[in-house]
């Protein structure tokens, strides 16, 4: 057998492999429909369980429960400029 003959053969066995490869991973792909469908059923009762789980454990946080809403202002930089209430600049 010549060498360029061997050659055309093992490119040809490598083709088909990668094409009998590619047919197999997209035929093991396709999920059919009703287990998609079961999958979907299954993710909307996790989604119901948990809500109902949750359900008064949590507390609600609301504007009033907020310890530090009524803390005095410790900015200090909203105390350094002693011109900020001047309507005009007075250096004119």
């Amino acid at each position: 057998m010549d060498t360029h003959t061997r050659i055309a053969v093992v490119l040809a066995l490598i083709a088909a492999l990668l094409g009998a490869g590619y047919w197999y991973s997209q035929r093991t792909r396709a999920v059919p429909a009703l287990e998609t469908q079961a999958l979907q059923n299954a993710e909307e009762a996790i989604q119901v369980i948990t809500e109902s789980a949750t359900q008064g454990v949590l507390p609600s946080l609301d504007v009033e429960t907020n310890p530090l809403g009524d803390s005095t202002d410790v900015n200090p930089i909203s105390k350094t400029n002693p011109f900020s209430g001047i309507k005009t600049n007075p250096f004119k």
